[in-house]
């Protein structure tokens, strides 16, 4: 991008982790007008005087106006979205580690409010929130028909204050209360340990400004307590993404050369190449990956890279599919855009978009009669979400409309 302020952040909470750059996006909101787009205007702008003074109750222009320009990025994928002011100074959480909420990652699912895993050691993880569940009600209002967005802002709060999540899961005969206390959540990204047999084992649970510098660290206490090192085991399972440099240098941590990760979209500032480089601290011994339907977007990125360089073996189920790159693009009253504007592509060319990142050795996760995840769980992926933009291999991009007008 060509802003030098152009920040990537991730919402780590409650947000399905997306790609997302600020700043100006070029010349690219200047386009030819045509007559066809003057006349759609006119329409605008009569139905908009007509329900100004004929409306049943006074409305506010400006609330007509955000809706219209709200329901018109809407229709393009679940990820895009109109920003007002409030909402864009809400998503401008910062990415250092620490926030206030609860610790989960939603999305939607058949228009149902859907948990995609809640973050480790967080208030939502310790009160037994699950990947799948349905969330029905926050505080006792349905969620049908409320947005991402809506939902989040109803989850947040003052630090210590409660709120009450009603949620359903398939095992479940009916609905239950999750009263869960607000907290200023303080995520370490990178736990490690070393296994018997000196096996090193590094879970990365999400990309954020410390993670590389906390990889590295690990790295460097696992080499400590072993001489003899055999092995190294990365766990990015329900690791819903993050930043997208982070990403690129914690896969630079495991790589000496090779692309890492390349992005593509329609307008050429987007387009951008990653490419490793030998810094001499690469681990050389035999790696693999763990990944499930949770591994997500920035964690995608890292099991992409290790894996067409040849440099880890993929084990687990076929990744979440986040395959596309988010721009903030602000506006003049303080609002903002969000738009998909591009996707990224694995060293070998292959988009992740909708697809996700397949194993190397698929193996089914253990499913317990109380165990994290249920069927509809392993289920929940973006191929799922009702308007995606199609992977390369679902053809030609043509995302599907959104018929329910109460969403």
């Amino acid at each position: 991008m060509k802003n030098a302020k152009g920040k990537l952040f991730a919402t780590l909470c409650l947000l399905l982790m997306l790609f997302i750059v600020f700043g100006p996006y070029g010349d690219s909101r200047v386009s030819a007008v045509d007559s066809s787009t003057y006349k759609s205007l006119k329409l605008f702008n009569e139905v908009l005087d007509m329900v100004e003074k004929n409306y049943v109750e006074e409305v506010k222009q400006k609330k007509l106006i955000d809706e219209a320009v709200s329901g018109m990025i809407k229709s393009l994928d679940p990820h895009s979205a109109y920003l007002t002011p409030e909402q864009y100074k809400e998503l401008q959480v910062d990415t250092s580690g620490t926030f206030g909420g609860l610790g989960i990652v939603i999305a939607m699912q058949n228009d149902q409010l859907t948990v995609v895993s809640p973050i480790e050691d967080t208030p939502a993880f310790k009160a037994g929130i699950k990947a799948g569940d349905r969330i029905v009600k926050i505080d006792g209002q349905i969620t049908k028909g409320m947005t991402i967005q809506d939902a989040v802002k109803k989850m947040r709060g003052p630090e210590n204050s409660k709120v009450t999540l009603t949620i359903f899961r398939k095992d479940m005969k009916e609905p239950k209360d999750f009263v869960i206390t607000r907290a200023v959540i303080k995520i370490k990204s990178v736990k490690h340990n070393l296994y018997e047999g000196n096996i090193g084992y590094v879970r990365i649970s999400a990309f954020q400004e410390s993670t590389v510098d906390e990889l590295r660290k690990a790295l460097q206490q696992i080499n400590g307590k072993s001489s003899d090192l055999k092995g190294i085991v990365i766990d990015v399972r329900n690791n819903p993404g993050g930043l997208l440099d982070q990403a690129v240098k914690a896969s630079d941590a495991f790589l000496k050369s090779g692309t890492i990760v390349s992005t593509k979209g329609r307008v050429k500032a987007i387009e951008n190449k990653f490419v490793a480089k030998d810094d001499g601290t690469e681990p050389t011994v035999p790696m693999v990956v763990l990944v499930n339907e949770g591994t997500a977007s920035a964690s995608e990125i890292l099991a992409g890279a290790l894996q067409d360089n040849g440099k880890a073996i993929v084990l687990g189920m076929p990744t979440f599919g986040k395959g596309s790159v988010q721009t903030v693009i602000p506006l003049e009253d303080g609002s903002a855009l969000k738009l998909t504007t591009a996707k990224y592509y694995t060293p070998k060319g292959r988009s992740i978009q909708a697809e996700g990142i397949k194993p190397d050795i698929l193996i089914e996760p253990i499913r317990q009669a109380e165990g994290p995840e249920t069927a509809d769980a392993q289920m929940l992926r973006e191929k799922d979400l009702k308007g995606h933009i199609k992977g390369d291999r679902e053809g030609d991009q043509a995302p599907a409309q959104d018929k329910d007008t109460d969403k």
